[in-house]
């Protein structure tokens, strides 16, 4: 059975959920196979196909639901024609909630390509809203990296991954929302598709904020990176300068700690700090020599 069924009169409007038994069997009996087929698929990616006078639609909507992920893209899968909607969702999309309350409330689209304008629109309006927290996550990184210093922001591995996320299905989208708007189908007219162009412009707006979002995350992750391997490169550098200044004296201990007949000094009660006064010389001297050398 469909979650919500109505007749606006023009067209008729019908919601199923796919893990809906009686699903299968009702699209056999009311819709072609191949919309069937790609109304049953366990995975989605966005697309917008002619077929006959119809139309193959497949969006994606932020998972507004509670306790979810936002990022995780709800599909929904549509089956378009004149006098005909059918939409199969596996979790609840708010901006299709929305519209079952409108044709409850008696405020339905009056056409389908309104139906198609008022969907897209509450799809992007939601995406619009998940984007706009990319760009504060992305805010909120740079100012830690690039401002404070920060050496391990803990945002930038999540910000990352959720503009990831989003961009995985955004692109296609935007595809799909130009190629509704340029579809040759009886049921949209050109008035429908000067909205859908609009709403299509958004998606691509938001597509290129999220490829911004992404580079800039990269840019910080670059600038995080860099400033680590400088800073393992300056304590490797200093951890060498200090081994070749006590290579020397460690060989100048090890020759004088050999307890072997014919050492010099052994007799002299100033050997010990002449020894050490020698291997203080030295030092001055690797050190003054590195100066000049510019390794210091």
């Amino acid at each position: 059975m469909p979650i919500c069924s109505f007749d606006q009169g023009t067209y008729r409007w019908m919601h199923f959920d796919a893990a809906d038994p009686a699903l299968p069997d009702w699209l056999s009996d009311n819709v072609p196979e191949l919309p069937r087929t790609t109304l049953l698929q366990p995975e989605t990616r966005p697309r917008c196909d002619t077929y006959g006078d119809g139309l193959i639609l497949n969006l994606r909507g932020v998972n507004m639901n509670e306790g979810q992920d936002v990022f995780d893209m709800i599909s929904l899968r549509m089956w378009v024609t004149d006098g005909l909607i059918v939409t199969v969702r596996f979790r609840k999309i708010f901006a299709v909630d929305d519209l079952r309350q409108q044709f409850e409330a008696g405020d339905a689209p009056e056409t389908i390509g309104a139906f198609l304008v008022q969907l897209t629109n509450g799809l992007t309006d939601r995406i619009e809203t998940t984007v706009l927290r990319g760009i504060d996550s992305a805010d909120s990184v740079e100012q830690a990296v690039f401002e404070e210093g920060a050496t391990d922001p803990s945002g930038i591995g999540p910000a990352r991954r959720e503009a990831i996320s989003l961009r995985r299905y955004m692109a296609p989208q935007k595809d799909a929302l130009q190629k509704l708007t340029n579809s040759d189908v009886p049921f949209l007219d050109e008035r429908t598709k000067l909205h859908l162009r609009e709403t299509t412009n958004r998606t691509t707006v938001a597509v290129e904020t999220l490829q911004s979002v992404h580079d800039r995350l990269i840019a910080a992750q670059d600038h995080l990176d860099t400033a680590q391997a400088n800073r393992f490169g300056r304590n490797g550098y200093v951890l060498s300068i200090v081994a070749a200044i006590f290579l020397p004296l460690g060989f100048l201990t090890g020759l004088f700690g050999m307890n072997v007949a014919g050492l010099p000094g052994t007799e002299w009660p100033m050997a010990f700090a002449a020894l050490c006064i020698a291997m203080i010389v030295l030092s001055i001297a690797l050190l003054i020599v590195f100066k000049i050398k510019d390794w210091l």
